[in-house]
This record gives C-alpha cells, sequence and structure tokens, in this order.
C-alpha cells in the first residue's frame, strides 16, 4: 500500500476529513485502512459523527476488485460511526469497475450526484414502441 507524500493520506478541514488511499491497495491493507478511518472519525467531533470522509483515490494506478473492495469496507467503517463517504478522483477505469459491479449508488463520486430528476451517468430511459410520443 502507498500514501502520497505530502502531508500523509489524512487530514481535516471543518466538518469533513480527507483521506487519501495510495496508488495499490491490497488485501491485507484493507483493516488497516478501516482501522486508520475507525481511530480518525472516532476523535473527530467529539464521538457525535456527522460529516463527511472525502475518500480521494486519484493515485490508484490500477483500480481492481481489491480496490473496490477497500473502498466499500471504508464506506461501512464511515456509516458505522456516523458518518457518510464520498469517492473523488476515480479513474474511468475504476468508475467501470464500481459500476460493474453494482456498487455505483454506495460509492458516490464526490462533486457529481445526479439531480433530483436526472438520470445517473450511464443509465438510459427504456422507451416502449406503443407508447405515444411525448
Amino acid at each position: 500500500m502507498s500514501f502520497r507524500d505530502a502531508g500523509g493520506p489524512i487530514h481535516m478541514a471543518g466538518s469533513a476529513i480527507f483521506f487519501a488511499v495510495g496508488a495499490t491497495v491490497t488485501r491485507a491493507d484493507i483493516p488497516v485502512l478501516c482501522a486508520g478511518l475507525a481511530e480518525l472519525v472516532r476523535g473527530h467531533g467529539g464521538g457525535h459523527g456527522g460529516g463527511v470522509v472525502v475518500c480521494d483515490v486519484a493515485d490508484v494506478a490500477h483500480p481492481d476488485v481489491v480496490t473496490v473492495e477497500a473502498l466499500a469496507r471504508l464506506r461501512l467503517t464511515a456509516r458505522r460511526h456516523g458518518w457518510n463517504l464520498t469517492v473523488t478522483g476515480a479513474c474511468p477505469d475504476l468508475l467501470e469497475l464500481v459500476r460493474l459491479l453494482g456498487l455505483t449508488d454506495v460509492l458516490i463520486q464526490a462533486g457529481r450526484q445526479p439531480e433530483q430528476r436526472e438520470e445517473a451517468g450511464g443509465v438510459e430511459e427504456v422507451v416502449d414502441g406503443r407508447d405515444p410520443p411525448r
């Protein structure tokens, strides 16, 4: 597992915690990442929870199923402590892998959420040919 050099993988700003995932993540790294995040969120906000963990994955070199598992487990860790987790900096390969695994609704990319009546990315409306045109 590798973390960014500048300032380490974690920093805080207001009610948001920024947590960076390094270029590679192994299955053995997942419990370490989750324990680190759990300790961080427990120590922030006086135990009341609430806030957002922004998980930066921009440095992930070659995303795979283990990367997605790590993100899902980090999200679960955050939720168990009353925090939300959003993912930012995901490359197209990671986004496609998340979509293929059916976790698009769980691992939302920060800054890009569908508007109230907007279709989620990659979703097309199915049209029945028997329906009259609008």
